[in-house]
């Protein structure tokens, strides 16, 4: 700073604009309504792979944006989900594909912000659509008044939503405060008949050392992804792009299904984490052809990447189809520089291997190392945290 500067001029911008959040009068015709997006927000993110592939919490679309329509609006406007839409208002206008969306308000269009930079990095350029041009200063938020039409293309929009689903069991179970208050064990009634288990196999013992396991409080978790994606960068987890996404071949390790309960038009909506289980008889163990997948002494489902060899056997067995299959070599060609942001505690898995959720063997390896060496013994409880548990603003996962 240049001594003895004159102060610069302050300067009072005549900008009007609504904060995000007032509320207002509901408009005749369609509102267009904008939002940050939970990704890239305004855009400043949009170069980081991690948060493209990071599932919008309610929408679930990966790498672009999309029109946010009620399923009413869109039966008037003759939508449907890829259909797209053109938008005008004050003789600007954008083309974006339509997402057929529960829950929102009629008559009302949300565009997220954000997407279709032309300069960015090569990982954000051109991703999605850009909305901006509808935007400006006297209308920041929202746009009373616009014009709606189907143009008769349609667009390919990735979504995870219906991936890796788990209909026909019954492992989601939801109530009120009030069935609870009345009947504490009503989810135990529910999901049919529940014939007696029995297993061929041995009960595992774990006197000689710890038994891991993990909980998610579902009344804390907002839906966030920050586990997911604490988890991809703490496991050299690869992102595979947009087309393999649509293909259904997402790699990452904990997923967070959303399900909407009530009518279309006023639904309620649960976000739900779900990643590997560790089970005790574990299904995915007794199919393996190589016993790649085995339990260990401390109860965790145990990976030996150099030993499988892709039957996705596993898989296929796994009820809560958390497990994931490398289809592509995601790490191969790459620079010994760029090959520094992996974490060197954790195997870079190939093409034509499984993986899964580990709860993050490395780290608890290294907490039983350091309580080795300095000669104490048992870990203390709180002294491991998984990536995902470390990342949680909510501390939902224990």
């Amino acid at each position: 700073m240049v001594a003895n500067a004159p102060k610069p001029p302050e300067v009072k911008p005549a900008l009007k604009w609504t904060p995000p959040g007032k509320t207002r009068p509901p408009a005749d015709g369609i509102e267009v309504a904008f939002y940050p997006s939970a990704s890239v927000w305004d855009g400043r993110y949009a170069n980081n792979g991690w948060l493209q592939e990071a599932p919008e919490p309610m929408t679930k679309l990966v790498w672009d944006n999309a029109a946010l329509v009620s399923p009413a609006t869109a039966k008037s406007l003759g939508l449907a989900t890829g259909d797209m839409l053109e938008i005008e208002a004050g003789g600007r206008r954008i083309a974006i594909p339509a997402m057929v969306q529960p829950g929102q308000a009629d008559n009302s269009i949300a565009l997220a912000l954000g997407y279709g930079r032309e300069r960015c990095g090569r990982v954000g350029r051109k991703v999605g659509h850009n909305v901006y041009p509808l935007r400006t200063s006297s209308e920041f938020w929202f746009v009373p008044g616009v014009q709606a039409r189907k143009t008769g293309r349609r667009y390919r929009l990735a979504t995870t939503q219906e991936h890796h689903a788990m209909e026909g069991r019954p492992i989601v179970r939801e109530g009120t405060l009030a069935q609870h208050e009345k009947d504490p064990g009503f989810a135990h009634k529910t999901g049919g008949h529940h014939p007696k288990l029995f297993s061929i196999y041995g009960e595992h013992s774990y006197e000689t050392g710890n038994q891991w396991g993990m909980a998610v409080d579902l009344n804390q978790c907002i839906g966030c992804n920050a586990c997911l994606v604490a988890c991809q960068a703490e496991n050299n987890i690869p992102i595979v792009g947009k087309d393999q996404v649509a293909r259904g071949r997402e790699m990452h390790w904990i997923r967070l299904d959303r399900y909407f309960t009530g009518p279309a038009d006023d639904p309620q909506a649960v976000t739900q984490p779900v990643a590997c289980m560790q089970c005790e008889n574990a299904p995915c163990e007794t199919v393996c052809p190589v016993a790649a997948t085995v339990h260990s002494p401390e109860g965790l489902n145990d990976m030996a990447y150099n030993r499988c060899v892709g039957t996705r056997y596993c898989a296929n067995n796994c009820p809560y189809k958390v497990r994931r299959f490398n289809f592509l070599d995601f790490h191969k060609g790459l620079e010994e520089v760029q090959k520094m942001v992996h974490n060197p505690d954790v195997t870079v898995r190939m093409r034509g291997v499984m993986e899964k959720c580990t709860y993050c063997v490395q780290r608890i390896q290294e907490a039983k190392i350091r309580a080795k060496a300095e000669g104490r013994r048992p870990i203390a409880d709180g002294e491991i945290q998984t990536a995902c548990q470390q990342a949680c603003p909510a501390e939902a996962i224990v």
